[in-house]
């Protein structure tokens, strides 16, 4: 399977800057593999799909605002730092990129807040674009966190070109996300409102929840033709016993078993038996699914409209069936739907 074949033209304008004015009111399209269906629905109208002990698989990772400006020292120059993940809670460690890159060198002190509220020094150069961090900040951990929080911003990828605003905070969110640690948000959740899950729960539908941190890989270019050759980032993830227990029962009843988003897909499918189970898991992914893949878990999936070449919509072309699901793209720009993290979504059956 070649990059190349996940080539459209998406024109820019249907690129969505804000979400919907209401979670599950985002439209939804929903393609039904068996039949070769394509339905236009809102996104409420999932409910109508599954029932009593269909299980629904939500990612409960929760994003940390992740994006922070500051000066280098001396020449006062503006320096964009996005953190990556925190490499050591007493040390004051994190991982981090970088912008401009070129500028920063180990030894450098960077500093936030209109003040210089807080002090970096650069320790490490990882790699070409990453560096380590270790902030100067004696004071007690936890006021070190609500300030270095405090003064970072809601990531928004690049892509939703304007400013970050204040609602961004909770709408870059599910309203479920629990576990701190994402660095982009598993978008195919903010579709749920909480009176949708509500109806979802009266309706027997079972919920589990596992975790994956989002991590920047996802927006990374694949810069290779042969996709075989194309190497993801690595990203934490957390299967409970009793996650397992609600996806497994589910399968052996050969009910809808259904992955909201592309990171539970991954998630899912990092940890099966040979016999099709989810087992209990703590560690590391770096799975990477393009067609053909034989998915062993979910046999429904819920996703938003993805960027043309990106890896989020090999995943969905795996699950869906690369034609069909290309086709669908076609009639989705046609259609004018929204497209990416604040776009509208997809239900595969």
């Amino acid at each position: 399977m070649k990059l190349s074949k996940f080539k459209y033209k998406l024109p820019e304008e249907l690129i969505a800057l804000h979400p919907a004015p209401n979670r599950d009111e985002s439209r939804l399209m929903v393609l039904n593999r068996k039949e070769k269906t394509i339905e236009h629905k809102i996104f409420k109208d999932v409910i109508d799909y599954f029932d009593n002990e269909d299980v629904m698989v939500f990612n409960n990772t929760k994003v940390f605002p992740a994006r922070l400006y500051g000066n280098k020292e001396k020449t006062g120059a503006e320096i964009e730092v996005f953190l990556l993940r925190e490499l050591n809670r007493e040390q004051r460690l994190w991982d981090v990129l970088v912008d401009p890159a070129r500028k920063i060198r180990i030894g450098n002190k960077l500093y936030f807040g209109d003040d210089d509220t807080l002090v970096a020094e650069v320790i490490d150069n990882t790699t070409s674009r990453g560096r380590t961090l270790r902030f100067l900040y004696d004071g007690p951990y936890d006021e070190f966190k609500s300030m270095l929080y405090g003064l970072g911003e809601t990531p928004l990828p690049k892509i939703i070109n304007r400013e970050v605003v204040p609602e961004d905070r909770e709408r870059y969110q599910t309203i479920y996300a629990k576990h701190e640690g994402a660095v982009a948000a598993p978008t195919a959740g903010m579709h749920f409102s909480r009176e949708l899950m509500k109806r979802l729960e009266i309706k027997g539908t079972d919920f589990a929840e596992v975790t994956l941190h989002v991590g920047l890989g996802n927006f990374r270019q694949v810069d290779v033709e042969d996709l075989t050759k194309h190497k993801m980032d690595s990203e934490q993830i957390f299967i409970t016993e009793e996650a397992t227990e609600i996806i497994n029962a589910g399968k052996d009843k050969k009910k809808r078993v259904c992955a909201v988003g592309t990171t539970v897909m991954r998630t899912l499918e990092s940890s099966v038996s040979t016999f099709g189970h989810v087992k209990p898991f703590e560690g590391w992914t770096n799975k990477f699914i393009f067609p053909p893949y034989e998915f062993q878990v979910a046999n429904s999936m819920i996703t938003n409209f993805h960027l043309p070449l990106s890896t989020l919509l090999m995943m969905v072309a795996a699950f869906g069936g690369y034609d069909f699901v290309m086709d669908a793209y076609k009639v989705a720009v046609k259609e004018k739907y929204r497209f990416g993290t604040y776009g509208d979504a997809m239900l595969i059956v």
